[in-house]
């Protein structure tokens, strides 16, 4: 009987130990990193990389170095955030603890051994334990399945905070170079409404000019002023906004930006924009790998309800009496936990309404994609028309407003009053203008996150707070 027990206990040790073994995974070089690289070239067009090692890290610091050294694009921007963003850098940090944890659940469980002597009145007992738990030994194989499509579902969120940060530089980016030059334009009508008013002063001297017409001179010009310093704080707090962004600091800071936005790039095309970001959106791809892996544990769950604990332990005694006499027995010990007062029930319960939660909320997200893209779209297409309407209509007919103004002004056909007025109007509209295209390159970016992923959308543009009262002379700069 007991040479039975012991080929049992090997039978079930060694087909347990070899169930195991055969899921057992090992950490890559890169820490998972393959299919995020894969998909940001892809995609974006773009490179990415784990840094690990202080080769690692020159190697960025000179490709970064490389990338400042001219003046920034968009392009340059995103490419030196993916590089060098920090934040970023710790995701992938977060990639690298999944993939260890997945290669940790496809080990089996290590075995515990117990050494008791006992000894008294000349008899001497010792007693070895090796003790092993059956359950996860044999439950080895799935529980790894889970860890391993977990870790797949770490891959794209990865992937999906690489995305965000391109995203949130891009973003960046147009907004700091929309301020600058918005800064350029009223640094230019600050000067022109200065001369204006030195101008009016002059003639007010004279009698030429009202005390009327000078308060309005000296008023347009405070107003320019005030935007301008406006437009100071905020190209200021664009660029800061900017720089974190791209994780740079110290020599780096004094990275150049063109003076303007860049020309309008070629309309994109609608297509099924839903059934691409149903397809192609990088969280909506991690959420159902993180649904299968918990349809996998509620299979688990399932199939273990009544179990949840099973220990097999090995036993071999040494024991010597008084008298001399020794006795070597050996056999195994099973012990079960018996779920007396719920069979599982709880546990069922509780993995069944976890994983119907998930399922619920990838098909919201799912919904919410479709019009989310859809809204994206629309609004891509509605900044583009309105950017649009403003070069092609709107600054036009201002300059030609402004040119003849100026000369009914010189013809005296008209006052001081409505050549201010429409000085005043200029202004605002080509500050208009400046926003208007800067909206539509964000709604851009969020048009490319709405289909592939990278976060939500920008929040809207604030209306500028002067826009009616700014003003600047008639020889404003276009």
């Amino acid at each position: 009987m007991a040479a039975r027990h012991s080929r049992l206990l090997r039978a079930v040790a060694v087909g347990a130990l070899s169930a195991s073994l055969g899921a057992c995974a090992s950490v890559s070089a890169d820490g998972g990193m393959t299919p995020v690289v894969s998909r940001v070239s892809l995609d974006l067009g773009k490179d990415t990389a784990k840094i690990v090692t202080a080769s690692d890290a020159g190697a960025v610091k000179g490709r970064v170095d490389r990338l400042l050294a001219r003046p920034l694009t968009a392009d340059a921007a995103v490419q030196i955030a993916l590089l060098n963003n920090l934040g970023l850098q710790a995701e992938y940090n977060a990639l690298g603890v999944s993939e260890a944890e997945f290669v940790e659940a496809s080990l089996p469980p290590s075995p515990t051994v117990s050494i008791e002597r006992v000894a008294g009145s000349g008899d001497l007992d010792i007693e070895r334990r090796l003790i092993a738990d059956l359950f996860q030994l044999l439950t080895l194989p799935r529980r790894a399945k889970i860890a391993e499509t977990e870790f797949r579902a770490a891959q794209y969120k990865a992937i999906a905070a690489t995305f965000r940060t391109a995203a949130e530089a891009r973003r960046a980016f147009y907004k700091a170079v929309a301020a600058r030059e918005t800064t350029a334009f009223l640094e230019a009508a600050r000067g022109s409404a200065g001369a204006a008013a030195e101008l009016t002063k002059k003639l007010g001297e004279t009698g030429a000019a009202t005390k009327l017409n000078q308060a309005r001179s000296g008023a347009l010009y405070a107003e320019v002023a005030t935007e301008l310093a406006e437009a100071r704080l905020e190209a200021a707090k664009e660029r800061e906004a900017l720089t974190r962004q791209l994780g740079l600091w110290g020599r780096d800071l004094d990275y150049r930006l063109p003076a303007r936005l860049p020309s309008f790039p070629r309309l994109k095309t609608q297509g099924d924009v839903e059934a691409t970001a149903i397809r192609r959106r990088v969280d909506i791809i991690g959420d159902r790998l993180e649904l299968d892996a918990l349809a996998q544990s509620y299979g688990l769950t399932e199939q273990t309800r009544a179990i949840s604990m099973l220990e097999l332990t090995g036993l071999a005694n040494h024991a010597k009496s008084a008298e001399g006499d020794k006795a070597n027995p050996k056999g195994f010990e099973v012990a079960v936990q018996i779920p007396i007062f719920d069979f599982g029930k709880a546990r069922s319960a509780k993995a069944r309404e976890t994983y119907m939660g998930a399922v619920n909320r990838l098909l919201e997200k799912a919904v919410n994609a479709r019009s989310e893209a859809r809204e994206a779209y629309a609004t891509y297409r509605g900044r583009h028309d309105i950017a649009r309407s403003y070069q092609s209509r709107v600054l036009p007919l201002r300059k030609v407003i402004t040119e003849e103004a100026q000369l009914q002004y010189n013809g005296m056909l008209v006052d001081a009053f409505e050549l201010l007025t429409n000085a005043r109007e200029n202004v605002a509209s080509n500050v208009a203008a400046i926003r208007a295209k800067r909206d539509f390159f964000l709604a851009d970016v969020d048009f490319q996150a709405a289909l592939i992923g990278g976060g939500t959308a920008s929040e809207p543009a604030p209306e500028p707070k002067l826009a009616s009262a700014t003003s600047a002379s008639a020889a404003s700069p276009q």
